[in-house]
Parts: structure tokens; C-alpha cells; sequence
């Protein structure tokens, strides 16, 4: 018999070009240019334990909510994507202030890389994960079972097609190394701001790499005014 209570431990942290909670894609697959890597700790970087991955193009992220801010869970919660003013049940949605903080993923691996020091890392896109988060699992994601085209969707259908048009001057825009410029967009058209925050005149920034990005939103277009250099 199992035991009732199991403790679980980090496989894996996850490396990103966003560190802090503010900017993320508020779901995996949003922005399917961002790319990470994911790191092993040392005990789980056995070769053989990646044996056949590579015949797979999607993986399933079991992760921790580790920035949460928060231990106790909430029965009802906000989302963000209806403005932050409807309430709706915790298991109706994948807020991190659940009973068990963990999240789920659907990434797309990209490439196996076999580093000498750090053993397989995983590079993966489209994850919605900030920089160092921990990963406890990483599973095959299996089209003919782990899709259903015909489900319903629930509340979060409603504002599925949701995105900002976004005004980024060139100037601006060379201070991003060219690699990393479509994930960038697709960040902001995302719509990075606290769902409950709308005022033309206010600038909100989020860390992305070394820089501030720092942008105003009116009448559905997000303006970057500023990429500034993080101190």
C-alpha cells in the first residue's frame, strides 16, 4: 500500500530568458518562439535514461509553482484573462494557489544536446516557465491520446484568440539580439499587464535576457518606449 504522503523532489530546473514571474505566457504553446533548456541535476543525468526521447516532438513539464509567494491554497481565483474581477474554482483553472503547487506544460523538443559538464539538457519551445524553475517530471506527450480536439474548453475558450498588436521601433528593437526577437514579440502580444490595469498613460516594464522592456498599451496596441539595460 502506498504511503498517503510522498515527498517529491526536483529532476530538473528549467532555464529561461525571463526572471521573474512578470511577462510570462500565461499559458505553454502561447508563444511557441521561446525557446530553454532544461537541466538536469546530476543523479538523473544517465544518457540512457534519454533513450528514444528524441523520437518524440512534444513533451509534457511537470513543475512547481516555486514562486508562488503563498502556501495555503484558495478555493476560488481570479484569472487573469477575465480581467481579474470574475472568481471561479481553483480546479477550473490552473492557478498556482492549488492544494499541490505543480503545473503542467506541453513544450516542444526542439533538440538532445549533450553537454560535457552538464550531461543531456533538453532544449525545448514554447514553455511558459520563468528562469530556474524546478521540474519534477518530464513525460512524452502522445497525440493519439493526449489530444482531443473536441473538448470543450470551458471559460478559458472565450478569450483564446486574445492579442495585442504590437508597435516596436527598429531602434529599439536592434538592442535585442536577433534570435531573440520574435519570442519578445510574441511575449508582448500576449499582453503582459495585470489582467485588472488599464491605463493608457501608465508604462509597465518586464525583465526579458539583460534588458527592461518597458512598453504602454491604448486601444489594443502595446508601444515599446524603452529597452533599457537591467542594473
Amino acid at each position: 500500500m502506498l504511503a498517503e504522503k510522498r515527498l517529491i523532489q526536483p529532476i530538473a530546473h528549467i532555464e529561461t530568458d525571463l526572471p521573474t514571474k512578470f511577462g510570462l505566457p500565461r499559458q505553454s504553446g502561447l508563444v511557441p518562439s521561446l525557446t530553454a533548456r532544461i537541466v538536469f541535476e546530476p543523479m538523473y543525468r544517465d544518457p540512457v535514461a534519454f533513450r528514444g526521447i528524441e523520437g518524440y516532438s512534444h513533451l509534457w513539464l511537470i513543475w512547481g509553482f516555486s514562486e508562488n509567494g503563498r502556501e495555503d491554497w484558495a478555493a476560488t481565483v481570479k484569472p487573469p484573462r477575465l480581467g481579474g474581477n470574475r472568481r471561479m474554482g481553483v480546479f477550473a483553472t490552473r492557478s498556482p494557489y492549488r492544494p499541490n503547487a505543480l503545473g503542467l506544460s506541453c513544450v516542444e523538443l526542439v533538440r538532445l544536446e549533450r553537454d560535457e559538464k552538464r550531461g543531456p539538457v533538453l532544449v525545448v519551445a514554447g514553455a511558459d516557465l520563468m528562469d530556474g524553475t524546478p521540474i519534477y517530471d518530464v513525460k512524452p506527450y502522445l497525440p493519439f491520446t493526449d489530444s482531443r480536439p473536441q473538448a470543450a474548453a470551458g471559460f478559458a475558450g472565450e478569450v483564446l484568440d486574445y492579442a495585442l498588436e504590437v508597435d516596436f521601433p527598429p531602434a529599439l528593437l536592434e538592442k535585442i539580439p536577433p534570435d531573440k526577437r520574435d519570442a519578445l514579440i510574441g511575449l508582448l502580444a500576449q499582453d503582459p499587464r495585470p489582467a485588472y490595469i488599464d491605463e493608457p498613460s501608465r508604462r509597465y516594464g518586464f525583465n526579458y535576457l539583460s534588458f527592461d522592456v518597458r512598453f504602454t498599451v491604448a486601444d489594443g496596441k502595446l508601444t515599446v518606449v524603452e529597452i533599457a539595460d537591467i542594473p
